[in-house]
């Protein structure tokens, strides 16, 4: 809902009602994640999307006729397929509900808390006998809202403070009351962690198609180097900060402020920057550390990192040379290969062609 989220905080403090889908669950090989959300304006707007096109018409026309919330399940088989528009073989469940500002009161401050770039989960009963719809807010230090029991709240904060942790949404089931075991209700946990992080050292032209592509990904991206004549905001319009700092000391300082969904690129090529920050980067928890340059200057920035103390085991972390073989030659084809490799890594694709495949296209 992040990419829709700031259009319908508008429109609600506008005094409109507006009909939202969100996806909830997937299966198969559904094209969009849980928390995909699509509005219905009263003007007749469509804006976001749940399905990258398969469901949307059924979807419009629901949450323009539907009073109540409802939980709907889209499928298909060898007869239904183009009934509902869900061509590409997966299941997914969207929940479609009105909001205004009485049934999401606390919509506001979730703006506020995502502006700023601070976690906050949403969690909404979808399934139950009479408390479908019922809502709270939850932040990681307090909680807004109420599910319609003390049980059922404290059970739910304490998993969607986990799950927020993890920047997971996805629906969890309870007993009727909250019970940790059972069945009865069912409760969709949409989180809004902050976006991860990309770190890019090297203040060069593949840095400037790195910074574009990584914040069209959804990545908070920083250009760091040394340089102050080449580190500059006008080279790299695109990026959230430009950084003139040694990248080793400026990793060292923001190392304490990074996680597991960090991508770390350094693009500098040159020893003397991207020894000493790598010989940093490589023993952090991050998601991916690659670096640029050819074979030979790869082999010789190993051996200065055995020499810095970098273990065996530390340095088979390492994306060196970075990115996959599309066989790129200009900066933005580089970019493409390097963020590949990322998307690879992070969802454990094998970068092969699917028409080579036979595998389920999502893993």
């Amino acid at each position: 809902m992040r990419d829709v989220l700031f259009d319908l905080a508008d429109r609600v403090a506008n005094g409109e009602t507006v009909g939202v889908g969100t996806v909830v669950a997937t299966f198969s090989s559904a094209p969009r994640p849980a928390g995909a959300a699509m509005l219905v304006t009263g003007d007749g707007q469509a804006i976001g999307s749940v399905s990258g096109g398969c469901v949307e018409g059924a979807v419009y026309d629901l949450a323009q006729t539907t009073g109540e919330p409802v939980l709907q399940r889209y499928g298909v088989s060898d007869d239904d397929a183009f009934a509902v528009g869900l061509t590409c073989g997966g299941i997914i469940d969207i929940y479609v509900e009105k909001i205004n500002a009485e049934t999401f009161p606390q919509l506001g401050e979730v703006v506020e808390t995502v502006r700023a770039e601070e976690p906050v989960a949403i969690a909404t009963v979808i399934e139950h006998p009479d408390r479908i719809g019922q809502r709270m807010v939850v932040w990681p230090d307090r909680r807004a809202g109420s599910l319609g029991s003390s049980r059922a709240d404290d059970a739910v904060t304490d998993d969607a403070r986990g799950m927020l942790a993890s920047g997971r949404s996805g629906v969890i089931q309870y007993g009727p009351d909250g019970q940790r075991r059972g069945e009865g209700m069912s409760v969709f946990v949409n989180s809004f962690e902050p976006p991860p992080r990309m770190l890019v050292f090297g203040a060069i032209d593949f840095a400037a198609a790195m910074a574009r592509l990584g914040a069209f990904l959804g990545y908070r991206v920083t250009v760091c180097d040394a340089r102050p004549v080449f580190a500059t905001r006008t080279r790299f319009p695109e990026a959230d900060e430009v950084v003139v700092a040694w990248p080793h000391k400026y990793l060292r300082a923001e190392a304490p402020k990074l996680d597991e969904r960090t991508v770390i690129a350094v693009l500098t090529h040159d020893p003397k920057f991207d020894v000493p920050v790598l010989e940093i980067a490589l023993r952090l928890k991050v998601g991916y550390v690659g670096a640029m340059g050819s074979r030979r200057t790869h082999e010789d920035r190993l051996q200065r990192l055995r020499e810095a103390g970098v273990t065996e085991s530390e340095l088979s972390t390492l994306s060196s040379p970075i990115g996959l073989d599309l066989g790129a030659r200009t900066p933005e084809e580089t970019a493409v290969s390097i963020a590949a490799e990322i998307i690879s890594l992070r969802w454990k694709g094998s970068g092969r062609r699917l028409v080579d495949l036979g595998e389920p296209i999502h893993h």
